[in-house]
């Protein structure tokens, strides 16, 4: 089916908007009609060569949408779900299995590989292979595949506009609190960076009982959202010391 789709064609470039061809799902795979997908710093990664990526490609990890079709061997979604897109994995690997799969042994095959699993590409545009399947999804665009293991049901009365960023930033930092840190109630807590991730982390702090909550960043409209959400203390800061640059390993 014809698509639109927001394509980055070089390093460092800008996105252009333009019409591409998305495959029909396959068995394990579903249609959604994307309503709203969040930016994130994972998207600059593969457009900067931060990661290895080709060229032309389509980014988006945080989408959420409604789905239009399923494969044939789906049997958790169906057609008018609301769902919100997430990682892949492999389901296989002993980390899978054990219930980690944000730890899966194939996870940036199956994330950034930018094709499906057995490697055949989601997008063309003509005889040129556009690179899709972005965290299995490739979220900016108006239409997005996912694997079934990636697609999660949310419901419908929720406002679906605002679910997007659910699938990375939301549980990146509350994960990060509730599952790495494991904050004992009445521990104190410090986060530096106020944006979906770091409020995120705030509500994961508000939830384990974290008695001092303090939110550091210097845009001051974060730090009163950061209040409204249950920080015990803000600091806002002018300028750091020297830079900091963030990236995988």
């Amino acid at each position: 089916m014809k698509i639109t789709a927001a394509v980055m064609r070089e390093r460092g470039g800008s996105f252009s908007m333009e019409q591409v061809e998305l495959d029909e799902p396959r068995d394990d795979e579903v249609l959604i009609r994307v309503v709203s997908c969040g930016i994130c710093h994972t998207d600059t990664l593969p457009r900067d060569q931060v990661v290895p990526a080709p060229y032309p490609a389509v980014y988006g990890h945080e989408g959420s949408g409604v789905v239009e079709k399923v494969g044939s061997k789906v049997t958790k979604l169906k057609p008018g779900d609301h769902v919100v897109m997430n990682c892949n994995y492999c389901g296989d690997c002993d980390t899978c299995k054990t219930g980690m799969p944000m730890y899966c042994r194939e996870f940036f095959k199956a994330n950034f590989g930018f094709a499906r699993m057995d490697g055949s590409p989601t997008m063309r545009q003509g005889d040129e292979v556009i690179h899709g399947g972005f965290f299995s999804q490739s979220s900016f665009a108006t239409y997005a595949l996912g694997s079934e293991r990636s697609v999660v049901k949310i419901p419908s009365d929720v406002p679906l506009e605002l679910m997007g960023p659910l699938g990375c930033g939301v549980q990146t930092g509350a994960g990060a609190v509730i599952n790495s840190l494991h904050p004992q109630a009445g521990d104190s807590i410090a986060i530096y960076g106020a944006g979906s991730v770091g409020l995120s982390a705030l509500l994961g702090a508000v939830v384990t009982g974290c008695a001092i909550r303090i939110c550091v960043d210097p845009n001051e409209e974060r730090l009163l959202l950061a209040e409204e959400l249950g920080a015990s203390h803000v600091i806002k800061f002018k300028r750091v010391a020297k830079p900091l640059f963030w990236f995988y390993t």
